[in-house]
């Protein structure tokens, strides 16, 4: 596959030292390997709207990783709810080996391009799943079972962290990735939160590396178990927001 390599290398290893993250070549490889995978799938199913190297890199590979910026993964156990392909849990697996991950996605097509990739990569401690979060948040196997939730998911936050919060344990964070400022939307969640038995512990807003785009990291512990009835059955999150 033909495209700008070094130019998209030199991006990364500047957004990487921006974020005080250093990989070896051997992970760098990893990164080119899942990118070409990308984009091989990405012919036959809709996968991304980025496709360009650079782009890539910078707004899923980069973007995902710059969870250090309010949390740092060494070796939590970590959800990736609606993973899509794979952002931000497979990048944080390729750059911190030692984090345990789930990928969760209701598409189970989507499953089969993650289980390839982490084939491909040789990643281990990861799997993919498929499932909606309103049935396995629920499910004891899953429920209260992990340190990290992570969504890139585009959804107001009351309603992810409905989704989100059940699977923590307590002490855990739910970690949303937001674009833009956030004011709004948080103060418009706080009662959500607060029902589910978490508590917003700190935001991060920064520029995306290299470009003028505004994002935005919420974390939330939990604090105290979510109440048993949640997360509700499928719609109602999104059409009853707490």
């Amino acid at each position: 596959m033909e495209y700008n390599k070094n130019q998209g290398i030199l991006e990364f290893k500047k957004g990487l030292e921006d974020l005080s993250i250093i990989l070896d070549e051997h992970q760098v490889k990893q990164f080119l390997d899942y990118y070409e995978l990308l984009i091989n799938w990405n012919k036959v199913m809709n996968l991304t709207s980025i496709t360009d190297f650079t782009e890539v890199i910078t707004k899923h590979f980069l973007d995902s990783l710059s969870i250090v910026k309010i949390h740092y993964p060494k070796s939590d156990k970590i959800l990736d709810l609606g993973t899509g392909a794979g952002f931000p849990g497979i990048p944080i697996k390729i750059a911190f080996p030692n984090t345990q991950i789930v990928l969760m996605d209701s598409l189970n097509k989507r499953v089969n391009f993650l289980n390839e990739v982490i084939d491909k990569l040789k990643l281990d401690k990861i799997s993919a799943i498929h499932g909606r979060a309103e049935d396995l948040g629920k499910d004891p196997s899953y429920r209260d079972g992990f340190d990290i939730c992570t969504s890139r998911a585009v959804a107001r936050l009351s309603v992810l962290s409905e989704y989100c919060i059940p699977f923590l344990k307590k002490g855990g964070y739910f970690i949303s990735y937001k674009s833009g400022k956030i004011t709004e939307e948080l103060d418009e969640a706080k009662r959500a939160i607060e029902i589910l038995g978490g508590t917003i512990k700190k935001t991060s807003e920064f520029q995306l590396s290299g470009t003028d785009m505004g994002r935005s990291l919420i974390l939330i512990e939990k604090v105290k178990n979510t109440p048993k009835r949640y997360p509700r059955m499928a719609g109602k999150p999104t059409k009853e927001p707490l």
